[in-house]
């Protein structure tokens, strides 16, 4: 067996640096079988997310549209388009005087994957057409790039990319995202009872309290009483206010979404590489206009001692072991423990302004550009339906892993948490 294996592991090798000298697989090494060219293709990587609960999304800012499809989704689930539009609303661009003034519905269509109103436990197809493209307002981007955007990171990486509006890069992915962050709301919501609400902490210099907004009791109506989606009213104006007045000036603001989880399950997450906190990290974090991820304390806790900064445990009443404090955000050692999990992500100003900037063409020429496109002068209310989407995506897929590897067997009762299995049907007699 190893003396089949090795040789064959060496040709790959071979053939593989074979191909990077002589420019392309078709001049791949005399003798190497079709089944080593067929190992040799690459995948195209940064499209999927998830493990258990598979979601890939497709589509550009100025195409025919964007979509995604879910794979691992259970069978079962109460599923149609109204479970998704809600959210698609809430991100969908010209719904109000804060935003980009881009019109469209935004209307999802479900093409495979559910029959007679239930999930199939089959890849389900999501679309979304794109209506209001303008393509002809990117003509000057063939050259010139955008800065701040991914314009020249996406050439220096793939020789090639879709000019008008950004393509992939462009936030427009993220109906996508939101699409299946619904579903995933809803697996979430009834097998463990979870909810997962964000909304708008801070707008440029205006920051809401801490303790101005109580997440045992905060709720969708409040976070969407208003247009900056800030749960606490005056605090909300104040935003409104800051982000209006940059809009007059042709500029742009960023903000801060904070995101709680609760209810969430315990023994979410793994050690070490796969720690929960890492995986939400990753998922923000891939976001258009993330800069930066805290979770419970964050840097706030490199002010405190240990002393300060530990979360005690006590007994509650129900029996449960809590926590008095809820620095560590809900997370602990990388796994749920129970807690609130509660996170803040920051999203930098939108790169794409009403004011001339420099930068450099294709042909390495300095220039001025007045980046096309419609402005958006603050991505903070519109992300936070995002950020959701993303958090329900790990928080399901994390679920799944964990029946997957503990729930094989039986639980041990006195320390994991026991979830309402549906009753096993017994093998018929033969």
């Amino acid at each position: 067996m190893a003396s089949s294996f090795l040789p064959h592991a060496s040709t790959h090798l071979l053939i593989l640096g074979a191909s990077r000298l002589d420019g392309g697989l078709g001049k791949l090494a005399v003798g190497s079988s079709t089944r080593s060219r067929r190992r040799l293709q690459v995948n195209a990587g940064g499209s999927t997310y998830g493990n258990h609960f598979r979601v890939s999304t497709f589509g550009e800012s100025h195409g025919g549209g964007v979509g995604c499809v879910i794979d691992g989704c259970p069978p079962r689930l109460p599923l149609s388009e109204a479970d998704m539009q809600l959210d698609l609303d809430r991100r969908r661009p010209g719904q109000n005087r804060i935003t980009t003034d881009r019109k469209e519905t935004d209307t999802c269509k479900i093409s495979s994957g559910v029959s007679q109103g239930l999930t199939t436990g089959t890849p389900i197809h999501v679309f979304v057409p794109n209506a209001g493209q303008r393509g002809q307002d990117y003509k000057e981007l063939f050259s010139a790039y955008r800065p701040s955007h991914a314009d020249l990171t996406y050439d220096f990486k793939y020789g090639i990319r879709s000019v008008e509006g950004g393509g992939r890069s462009s936030a427009r992915e993220t109906i996508a995202r939101v699409a299946a962050g619904a579903v995933a709301k809803k697996i979430l919501k009834q097998f463990a009872g979870t909810e997962v609400l964000a909304y708008v902490s801070q707008v440029h210099k205006v920051v809401l309290p801490q303790d101005a907004v109580d997440h045992e009791s905060l709720t969708l109506d409040q976070i969407e009483s208003n247009i900056a989606r800030c749960p606490d009213p005056e605090y909300a104006e104040k935003m409104i206010d800051a982000i209006e007045t940059v809009r007059a000036k042709g500029d742009s603001v960023g903000g801060v979404v904070t995101c709680i989880v609760r209810n969430a399950p315990t023994g979410l997450g793994s050690p070490v590489f796969d720690k929960l906190e890492a995986e939400l990290a990753k998922a923000a974090l891939s976001l258009p206009a993330t800069k930066g991820f805290e979770i419970g304390s964050g840097f706030a806790g490199t002010y405190l001692t240990g002393s300060e900064h530990n979360d005690e445990f006590y007994m509650a009443g129900d029996g449960r072991i809590r926590t008095r404090t809820n620095r560590s955000g809900g997370i602990q050692g990388g796994i749920s423990n129970g807690e609130i999990i509660h996170m803040r992500i920051a999203l930098k100003p939108t790169p794409t302004i009403g004011k001339r900037q420099n930068t450099v063409t294709r042909e390495r020429q300095e220039m001025e550009l007045m980046a096309p496109g419609r402005q958006e002068p603050c991505v903070a209310p519109r992300a936070v339906p995002v950020v959701e989407a993303m958090v329900a995506l790990v928080l399901v897929d994390q679920l799944m892993a964990q029946f997957a590897q503990n729930y094989m067997f039986p639980i041990n009762q006195q320390l994991q948490e026991s979830f309402e299995l549906p009753p096993r049907h017994e093998p018929a007699n033969v």
